[in-house]
């Protein structure tokens, strides 16, 4: 099945015989958001997607709140708002009870509890409405690279030229194997059963039973989703590395192990089972091609930051690699997308394993829980994890300046409504207090919004595509270099 407004070939290449500027392997979230931010640039885009249909089960994510701003950036957040529920952003640090802290630095202080082929769906149909092309049923079986573009082989023997290719493939990632890039890590060494299924059980009795085991064993729950549909997650017997989907009477076994009852459980309606691997690909681009989303990265589910982090790799490198197709990208615009996401990915990874052994029920680490516990109840301490946990406190390094500098910007008040409306078009923003700068001969890839009323308590700030502050100031030859540096030199 196909997806798009225009077919590659002779009439739609280019000069160099690429049939696109960019093959995307996966049209998961990371795939379909960075297909959406290329087009944003007129790149021309083709998504890969193996799987011939959308997944058939109904897996609830939660969006934190980096997201949530990204996806107000692009005019999105309504959308997704319609098919979601907010909920309180407190306990999010391996389920230890804590409430949201007051004042978070942010204008979305919420989790978005939604369907995670609802998020897949909606950024799907926004790349193919920008101009995107979707092929389902394509498998990427291998590649070449030269100097001049990347030639992608697909299953069923066709090839295609690109200019760059990459990899949203997974966490078995094709396009990573073939690229040789290592994947280091620990492997699974506990695995959790998830479904969503019918339960015979009184809600009462669920509820009890729930909250007795939960006290020692937090890898449980039973959580009513309403018309009799429970989102069931239990300790998996073993490891099986790639053993089968679980069965219903797997389910059944593990919940009587332990919870002392089945809760009379029936009519799945998907299951599953997932590891707590934990991996970092070694790099994420050689050459011509990049990876993305769980392909450089995995990690347990604790904390609900895998789709998060694989959305915000997307828009970091959206922008830059669109930069280096349309020819102004500085030269080492496209190694920051590593420099920058790596790091932020390293600090999610070991959260996670932190979070993973304050789950266990050996005395260790229940002891360790405890005094973690005891310490969310200091506000700096709830609030530094919070921020960890939803993305809001990262800062990249972008050398010596003003705390701002590298942090995300906030929705402010602007004379035109709120500062996200402005981005909906992913290009950079300089925000003019002054009236008296310019972006000099850069229109094309920075707009220039001179306004006094702006909710700043600087003079003016210069922000990136992705919504992080590149510069703060009222200096015009000072603005110069920083505009260089992240948007390139002027035309003409």
């Amino acid at each position: 099945m196909e997806y798009g407004h225009f077919t590659p070939g002779p009439s739609s290449g280019d000069a160099a015989g690429h049939d696109f500027d960019v093959i995307i392997a996966g049209c998961g979230p990371a795939g379909a958001t960075l297909a959406a931010e290329l087009r944003l640039h007129d790149v021309r885009v083709l998504v890969l997607e193996k799987e011939t249909e959308p997944a058939s089960f109904v897996r609830i994510v939660g969006l934190h709140m980096r997201s949530i701003e990204l996806m107000a950036m692009r005019g999105l957040l309504d959308r997704l708002l319609r098919h979601g529920r907010r909920r309180p952003v407190g306990g999010l640090f391996a389920a230890i009870p804590a409430p949201a802290p007051e004042g978070l630095d942010a204008d979305y202080p919420y989790l978005l509890g939604i369907p995670q082929p609802v998020v897949v769906r909606i950024l799907k149909e926004h790349a193919v409405a920008l101009g995107a092309r979707v092929r389902h049923g394509s498998a990427v079986t291998g590649f070449e690279q030269d100097d001049e573009g990347v030639t992608v082989e697909l299953a069923d023997g066709e090839r295609l030229r690109a200019r760059y290719l990459v990899g949203c493939d997974g966490g078995r990632s094709t396009v990573r194997k073939r690229l040789g890039v290592g994947f280091p890590g620990e492997p699974s060494r506990n695995e959790t059963l998830m479904g969503e299924m019918r339960v015979g059980a009184a809600p009462e009795e669920i509820a009890a039973r729930v909250a007795a085991v939960r006290e020692t064993q937090r890898r449980f729950w039973l959580r009513p989703f309403g018309a009799g549909i429970y989102s069931v997650v239990v300790p998996a017997a073993g490891v099986g590395g790639r053993a089968p989907a679980p069965t219903l009477e797997d389910f059944r076994r593990q919940l009587r192990t332990v919870a002392g009852t089945d809760f009379g459980v029936h009519s799945p309606r998907w299951l599953s089972r997932f590891g707590d691997a934990t991996r970092l690909a070694e790099r994420y681009r050689v050459g011509r091609v990049l990876l993305a989303g769980d392909a450089a990265h995995i990690h347990p589910p604790t904390g609900g930051q895998g789709l998060n982090l694989g959305v915000q790799d997307a828009f970091n490198l959206g922008w830059k690699l669109a930069a280096q197709i349309r020819g102004w990208a500085p030269e080492t615009l496209l190694d920051t997308y590593e420099a920058e996401r790596r790091p932020v990915a390293e600090d999610v990874l070991d959260n996670t394993r932190a979070q993973t052994e304050l789950l266990s029920t050996a005395p260790g680490p229940q002891a360790v829980r405890r005094l973690l516990t005891e310490l969310t109840g200091i506000d700096e301490v709830n609030r530094r994890l919070v921020e960890k946990i939803t993305a809001i406190g990262i800062r990249y390094d972008f050398g010596t300046g003003p705390d701002l500098v590298g942090r995300r910007m906030r929705d402010i008040d602007v004379a035109q409504g709120r500062l996200y409306g402005l981005l909906h078009r992913g290009r950079g923003l300089l925000l003019d207090r002054t009236g008296r700068l310019t972006v000099h001969g850069r229109p094309d890839r920075v707009d220039h919004v001179a306004d006094p009323t702006a909710a700043l308590d600087v003079p003016c700030v210069l922000v990136r595509p992705d919504g992080h502050v590149a510069w703060i100031g009222d200096d015009q030859r000072d603005l110069d270099e920083h505009l260089s540096r992240w948007f390139g030199r002027p035309a003409g």
